[in-house]
């Protein structure tokens, strides 16, 4: 029997991923993954392109419209809900689908978190400032609720060491145990990753007509009914930031559209930048023929 494989679709902002996802998944029958990580948030859904429901309910899909913005989700809570998903997928289909732009939960899923990642100056000061008020018996039991994997295996006895894993365990929704391990590296599964790609110009005037496209399906009204939440991480995104300026009255909305015209422009060419850089990477027009060409599956 051939193994599992999970075709892994990725490439820049406005190319049209969704749509090649969904005919690829048909082809083979079976469910997708999404890898966006402003598809995941139910209270978004103009500004980010989320998929329409007509599309969504032409197959599964996950990550879709699955958290909420008052969660703050990682890439290493991404792999973990990647691969859970993946095996469920697996126990009735020999191949899977994922597809999104967000680079980093991609390398995740597919070659594992390199290293523990950074936290931000903002959460490690917090805990520091509760240790220093509630003391070591608080750091202990905290730990013991939070990280019981550190609690059984990690050192118990050194503040500074405990004081790290809980900040990992904050920021990440994973031990550091489990970080440090390397078992996200481990997959008893094939992978096949197609970055798709199209001239530049073309893909710039596809992202300056979607945005035209977005403000007419009422990305403002959407911005103006998120404004209370503008300052969650979730929401510190292209689409949403630029309208807030307009809200707030620090720029025109003329301008504020333009902006965020380039800004996304920006943010695809970052995004064809690192897929690029990433190892076993296989390139493809936009369309079902083309893919099946390159993955020869």
């Amino acid at each position: 029997m051939q193994p599992k494989t999970c075709i892994v679709i990725c490439g820049p902002t406005a190319i049209g991923k969704t749509t090649v996802a969904i005919d690829l998944a048909a082809h083979f029958n079976t469910s997708i993954i999404s890898a966006d990580s402003r598809q995941c948030y139910r209270e978004l859904n103009i500004g980010v392109a989320r998929p329409g429901l007509e599309e969504l309910q032409k197959l599964p899909h996950f990550f879709i419209a699955s958290h909420s913005i008052h969660q703050n989700i990682t890439a290493a809570q991404f792999e973990l809900y990647a691969l859970e998903k993946l095996n469920h997928i697996f126990e009735k289909q020999q191949v899977a689908v994922m597809v999104g732009g967000t680079g980093l939960y991609i390398k995740a899923f597919c070659q594992g978190l390199d290293a523990v990642p950074a936290i931000p100056q903002k959460i490690r000061e917090a805990l520091q400032q509760e240790y220093a008020e509630k003391g070591f018996a608080w750091l202990t039991a905290t730990l013991q609720e939070k990280d019981p994997l550190y609690a059984s295996e990690g050192e118990m006895k050194n503040p500074q060491r405990m004081l790290r894993a809980l900040e990992v365990m904050v920021h990440t929704g994973v031990s550091i145990k489990q970080l440090q391990k390397g078992i996200s590296e481990k997959r008893d599964f094939n992978m096949v990753q197609v970055c798709l790609q199209m001239p530049r110009e073309i893909l710039y005037q596809r992202i300056n007509e979607r945005v035209d496209a977005m403000m007419a399906a009422g990305l403002l009204d959407e911005v103006k009914n998120l404004y209370p939440s503008r300052h969650l991480n979730a929401l510190q995104t292209v689409g949403y930031t630029e309208l807030f300026d307009y809200i707030e009255g620090k720029t025109s909305l003329a301008d504020a559209v333009q902006l965020i015209k380039q800004h996304t422009r920006n943010y695809a060419k970052r995004q064809e930048t690192w897929f690029k850089k990433q190892p076993g990477m296989l390139f493809s027009n936009p369309d079902l023929k083309s893919v099946l060409s390159v993955i020869k599956i």
